[in-house]
C-alpha cells in the first residue's frame, strides 16, 4: 500500500509540474491586440466570487454535518 502512495504522489507531483493553466502572453506592439496585462483570460476568473462563496458554504455544511455527528 505505501508504495501504491508514493506512485500516485509522483504521478500527481508530476502532472502538476507539467501543466499549465495560464496560457501564453499576446505578443507586445500587435498580434491579437487588445488592453490589458497581455496575458489570456482563463475562464474560471468570472466565476471566482462564485467558487469563493460556494467553498464558504461547503466549509460551514460539512464542519456541521461533522460536529453533529460526534455529538
Amino acid at each position: 500500500m505505501k508504495t501504491i502512495n508514493k506512485l500516485a504522489t509522483v504521478f500527481f507531483l508530476f502532472t502538476v509540474l507539467c501543466l499549465n493553466a495560464q496560457g501564453t502572453p499576446n505578443p507586445p506592439g500587435g498580434g491579437t491586440g487588445g488592453s490589458g496585462t497581455g496575458s489570456l483570460a482563463s475562464p474560471v476568473d468570472m466565476y471566482v466570487y462564485v467558487l469563493g462563496i460556494a467553498a464558504v458554504i461547503m466549509i460551514a455544511f460539512f464542519t456541521k454535518k461533522y460536529t453533529a455527528a460526534k455529538a
